[in-house]
């Protein structure tokens, strides 16, 4: 039986070590627009309903419309921006009854993990105990309304994770795709994140103790709170 075949590397040309004019861009074109369009969007330079016209963001970014075009799609899948027949693409803009009815779905998702919490294993616990150091890292860092929009939201979302579900937290992804840019308007005007953290150390505390009964009402509560804190945003 023959031996097996090897393959054989081509010698590199001389003074030129193999693959080092291999070249990858960090980030392309579409990506720096998404990130430059996502900075303003959640510093507030485009408010909710407003239109994004792709000509005059391509002359504004630099880029060609197709690009835009790219960018654009990319950011109202992360629930960012919405088309809307005969306008166009706008930023998303949520109203009181949008937010009632987002939240009475959280409470659905969030209360199902809260009740997990003594079931589940250690991963996922231990997944809600990071995400909570992650959301107060930003905090101290005082980082901008983007950052603690997505930290907070990563922590309701490993409560929905102890219900071993991946479908639940999918389900919970896209709801928080729809409260990003409104979460992020109330945390622009209230300044107080550190609050918004202890808050929510309090919370997990009460998950934590093994109390089901007041963890399930200290979730609803905070949602409650959650729910007002939105609506009187977007309702302004």
């Amino acid at each position: 039986m023959p031996p097996p075949t090897r393959l054989r590397q081509a010698a590199p040309a001389a003074g030129v070590q193999m693959y080092d004019s291999l070249e990858l861009e960090q980030t392309s074109t579409v990506d720096r627009a998404v990130e430059a369009l996502r900075q303003a969007l959640f510093a507030g330079e485009l408010e909710p309903g407003t239109p994004l016209r792709e000509v005059a963001l391509a002359d504004s970014l630099g880029i060609a419309r197709s690009t835009v075009r790219e960018a654009l799609s990319l950011l109202a899948a992360e629930g960012l921006l919405t088309r809307v027949p005969y306008r166009g693409v706008v930023v998303a803009a949520l109203d009181p009854a949008d937010v009632h009815d987002v939240i009475r779905a959280r409470l659905a998702l969030e209360e199902a993990g809260v009740r997990a919490w003594a079931s589940a294993d250690d991963n996922a616990r231990g997944a809600v105990r990071a995400a909570l150091e992650s959301y107060a890292a930003q905090a101290r860092a005082d980082s901008g309304p983007g950052p603690l929009a997505e930290t907070h939201l990563a922590f309701h979302r490993t409560l929905v994770a102890l219900t071993g579900s991946t479908r639940l937290v999918a389900t919970a992804e896209a709801l928080h795709g729809e409260l990003r840019l409104a979460l992020a308007g109330v945390d622009r005007r209230r300044r107080n994140a550190r609050e918004q953290v202890a808050a929510h150390r309090e919370l997990l505390s009460v998950i934590e103790s093994g109390d089901q009964d007041a963890a399930v009402t200290a979730i609803r509560d905070h949602l409650a709170d959650a729910e007002g804190s939105i609506g009187e945003a977007v309702g302004r």
